[in-house]
């Protein structure tokens, strides 16, 4: 795996950034730039997924947009509330983004201190007249997975594991089941949660018990840290496993047959673009699916696909580009899911 050597250069970017754009090296010139700051979700940089995605937005917003971009993360603050908060008050940021369900609370609270400043949150939508949020068709992009995993399953039992069981999971689990049933429907699907986001021993344990005493064959986590866990346990058993945020490939290379991607970066960069170019972001609230190009999947790797089975893939995706498939029905419709746990 790559894991390690990915996440020491996403760190190493990381001091980089905030070496050239903290306080004490601030310019004149520099004062005068629009500057971000960013609350990590959960346990910070190095999932692989959610956090470094986004954080490659906000580095192509300064290469590009020539930003100013700082972070706070449950390591360097005691709470998501004083993390918020020391972006207005220590780092001047003129946008504050959160990311992840947990921090919900603190962030809406240190919104409603904060009326005159803006505010972007990822992943779940906040009524407040400060606040953009972003969301995602998460069911989307894991109905594709759910499809190749329906046609590639051998043992006709695949899996997925939830770092919480909140709606934006249950959007990524919906979609998968519905999409393997549409071409599976005598397949399983078994479900478990692991209670957090930042256990890699939850997620193997659970992907281990899986293996071993349902003879699941492929395992789709959506769960940060713990999820890295479930791929290095379906690794070292030479099953199947789907990445899930970004294309996690390259963290098992004979493991990973495709991932959900969820194109966090893209949104943060153009709406960091229109603070920029605009002065303020206009939308409340935003949500991303297929045809916006906020998710999707990776290329299929490792399995083969039959000319059938590719042609089959892409009719499902033009049928969500095009809108005449709802999959939030369709997973209605998606057949009994088996609930672990």
């Amino acid at each position: 795996m790559r894991a390690v050597y990915d996440t020491a250069m996403l760190l190493l970017l990381a001091i980089v950034v905030l070496s050239g754009c903290g306080p004490s090296r601030q310019s004149d010139s520099l004062g005068s730039k629009v500057k971000i700051g960013v609350m990590l979700a959960d346990y910070g940089l190095g999932d692989q997924s959610f956090n470094d995605t986004a954080f490659l937005g906000l580095v192509k917003a300064r290469d590009e947009l020539d930003i100013l971009f700082d972070y706070r993360d449950l390591v360097s603050s005691s709470s998501y509330r004083d993390g918020l908060i020391e972006l207005i008050e220590d780092e001047k940021c003129t946008l504050v983004i959160g990311l992840g369900n947990n921090m919900i609370q603190d962030f809406t609270e240190v919104a409603n201190l904060y009326p005159s400043r803006q505010f972007l949150f990822i992943d779940q939508r906040i009524e407040a007249p400060n606040v953009t949020s972003i969301t995602f068709k998460e069911d989307e992009g894991s109905f594709l997975a759910g499809i190749v995993a329906g046609l590639k399953t051998e043992t006709n039992t695949v899996g997925f594991i939830g770092g919480m069981d909140i709606p934006v999971i249950n959007r990524f689990r919906d979609g998968f089941a519905a999409g393997v049933k549409t071409v599976n429907p005598d397949a399983n699907v078994i479900v478990e949660y692991a209670g957090d986001f930042g256990t890699p021993a939850a997620g193997k344990e659970i992907a281990g018990r899986f293996i071993q005493e349902r003879n699941t064959d492929i395992i789709y986590p959506a769960a940060g840290f713990t999820g890295l866990g479930a791929i290095e346990e379906a690794a070292s058993k030479h099953i199947y496993a789907i990445g899930v945020d970004s294309d996690q490939f390259y963290l098992a290379e004979n493991t990973v047959i495709t991932s959900m991607v969820k194109n966090i970066d893209v949104a943060v960069y153009k709406a960091v673009k229109q603070l920029v170019e605009e002065g303020a972001l206009s939308n409340d609230h935003i949500e991303l699916g297929i045809a916006d190009s906020g998710v999707g999947i990776a290329p299929v790797r490792v399995v083969p696909l039959s000319a059938e089975q590719s042609d089959l893939i892409q009719l499902y995706q033009d049928r969500l580009l095009n809108g005449t498939i709802d999959i939030r029905s369709q997973s209605a419709r998606g057949g009994t899911i088996q609930r672990e746990g």
